[in-house]
């Protein structure tokens, strides 16, 4: 399903979506580029929560970048199928073969990025329009890092999610992940 459907039949569960979900709605209508990063004001990625069998745990990445534990995801690069995109990108950073839970949107926000350095060029601060999408993984399969993203890859329990990320902004994000996990047992 395109991202465009699956955000006009997402129901956002709390104000800080109901605003965001507006503003994206404001950009795509005076954006025709938020697909790409061509756009360096704004542009779309996808997340994955990924968690067990058993919803206990979830399996984060040592990011490079922002020296934290976090979870996967990436930019959009042109494909308008961001789920296929959050698979795409768990699998790569972390070896792990996924499958979603649900199909649609299971959590949206606007993420602020602040300049940086990668790859020898200098990116502007610009705000990811992300669409967060729930996934399940096997923790019994082999793990790999991806070491130009990542140094490490491990299962977490949930319920010390927020303890293994030092990124102190992301714990809201991370924290209403887990919040809306018991809707999807």
């Amino acid at each position: 399903m395109k991202f465009t459907e699956q955000l006009d039949h997402y129901t956002p569960t709390c104000p800080q979506e109901e605003k965001d979900r507006e503003v994206i709605l404001s950009y795509l209508r005076c954006f025709d580029d938020l697909l790409t990063r061509d756009n360096e004001f704004a542009h779309f990625t996808a997340s994955s929560f990924i968690v067990n069998r058993e919803r206990t745990k979830t399996l984060l990445c040592y990011h490079n970048l922002y020296d934290s534990w976090a979870w996967t995801g990436g930019h959009a690069d042109g494909d308008d199928d961001l789920l296929a995109v959050a698979i795409r990108e768990a699998q790569e950073e972390t070896g792990a073969q996924t499958r979603p839970l649900y199909p649609g949107i299971y959590t949206l926000d606007i993420l602020p990025v602040w300049g940086h350095v990668k790859r020898g060029h200098y990116v502007s601060s610009h705000q990811h329009l992300n669409f967060t999408y729930l996934l399940e993984a096997d923790e019994r399969q082999p793990l790999a890092t991806k070491p130009d993203e990542n140094s490490g890859v491990q299962w977490v329990p949930i319920d010390q999610m927020l303890t293994y990320s030092t990124e102190r902004e992301m714990h809201p994000v991370y924290q209403k992940l887990i919040d809306k996990l018991h809707l999807y047992g």
